[in-house]
């Protein structure tokens, strides 16, 4: 169902065009094309900052009838470039909401587009590839669109996380409902001790840090340049990397940082910060032809040969044959074998490359908060 009138026209850099209605902002964007496979949390999705540089596309065709809410806002802002969807819901349907989808984009000026065939764009970039992309709903003549996407900025060598990242020191006090957590603070002899996690913003979704309130800790997030050595003047317990947007090999700063830590101190990565994990253990890196998106990834644990679930994000991932000796692979998805998890047992530092945060869920791999505060305790 289209709730607009407003002719507006979605083209990729290879040609090809996608003709719909605008909705939120009218206007022009540009972004890396790229497709989410949730069925529900398309406000996260908005506001996470790993999408920073990019046109999400969802591939559930009805969005919208949940609306908005301040409180499932993963940061201050909505961070994608551009929205496209199938049907964009007319009606608001939550007790929940405060406010439509289409109100919540032309509020923070973001240009959207309904009415488009989502499945086929779909299939056309898992055939082709994540590519540049521009929707206009003010200008659909298809040499100047065109032109724009091919003009655009190209995800490769973009160093973003200094783009998203915040700009001084901040405490963290917002906790969560931690019913589902494993972390019992007595069980590791915490009792009314708070361990310091020094917490690296590449991007940070604000879900993460909840959670790491909720195990009991008193966290400090520090911009994603920040030195080791100031790191270390702090006097943390952990160090906790977040994620964040753009080629992590383009975060040489963060790289050289992570390998003055290691050893020295505790290290949990998610995402972006597993990625540079990956690089300063000596690892490579790689573009993924369209990356994985969406709330049902099936990931292989190997202690344990549990299957989890898990929510991704991600268009990079580090290389398998490119890890040196002495680096366990943790995880591993099901899907395509891409690494999804890393550890360094005599350095204290782990990762894993999807979000065992997620909001709305799923929530299998919960755990890996608790095992942060095993390792921290040692």
């Amino acid at each position: 169902m289209v709730i607009t009138n407003t002719p507006a026209m979605l083209a990729l850099e290879d040609g090809t065009q996608w003709s719909g209605y605008g909705f939120g902002a009218t206007g022009e964007t540009t972004g890396e094309v790229v497709f989410n496979t949730s069925m529900t949390g398309y406000q996260e999705i908005l506001t996470d900052p790993s999408y920073h540089g990019q046109i999400v596309v969802m591939t559930t065709p009805h969005i919208g009838n949940v609306g908005v809410n301040h409180q499932d806002e993963e940061s201050s802002r909505i961070w994608v470039s551009g929205f496209a969807v199938r049907d964009l819901s007319p009606n608001v349907s939550n007790y929940r909401a405060e406010s439509t989808l289409h109100d919540y984009l032309l509020s923070q000026n973001i240009v959207g587009i309904c009415g488009i065939s989502t499945r086929a764009l779909v299939r056309h970039i898992r055939t082709v590839g994540a590519m540049r992309a521009v929707i206009s709903s003010t200008d659909t003549d298809p040499k100047h669109l065109l032109a724009l996407a091919q003009a655009s900025r190209d995800m490769n060598g973009a160093d973003l996380a200094r783009e998203v990242t915040c700009n001084e020191d901040y405490t963290w006090d917002e906790s969560i409902d931690s019913q589902w957590l494993v972390t019992e603070q007595t069980r590791y002899g915490l009792k009314n001790r708070q361990p310091h996690i020094v917490a690296l913003d590449f991007g940070i979704k604000h879900n993460i840090l909840r959670l790491l309130k909720a195990c009991g800790c008193r966290i400090t997030v520090v911009p994603g340049t920040t030195t080791a050595q100031k790191i270390l003047d702090m006097k943390p317990d952990g160090v906790f990397m977040s994620n964040g947007p753009g080629d992590p090999a383009a975060c040489t700063y963060a790289i050289q940082t992570t390998r003055e830590l290691l050893g020295k101190i505790p290290i949990f990565g998610i995402c972006l910060g597993h990625q540079i994990l990956g690089l300063a253990l000596g690892g490579t890196t790689y573009k993924m032809k369209f990356g994985h998106r969406g709330g049902n990834q099936p990931v292989l644990f190997s202690d344990t040969s549990a299957v989890e679930i898990s929510s991704h994000n991600h268009g990079f991932a580090v290389k398998h044959d490119s890890l040196p000796a002495g680096v366990e692979i943790t995880h591993v998805n099901l899907n395509d074998g891409c690494v999804e998890g890393l550890r360094m047992r005599h350095l204290k530092a782990f990762s894993v490359q999807y979000h065992p945060e997620a909001s709305p869920g799923p929530h299998d791999a919960s755990y890996l908060f608790d095992e942060f505060l095993k390792t921290i305790i040692g």
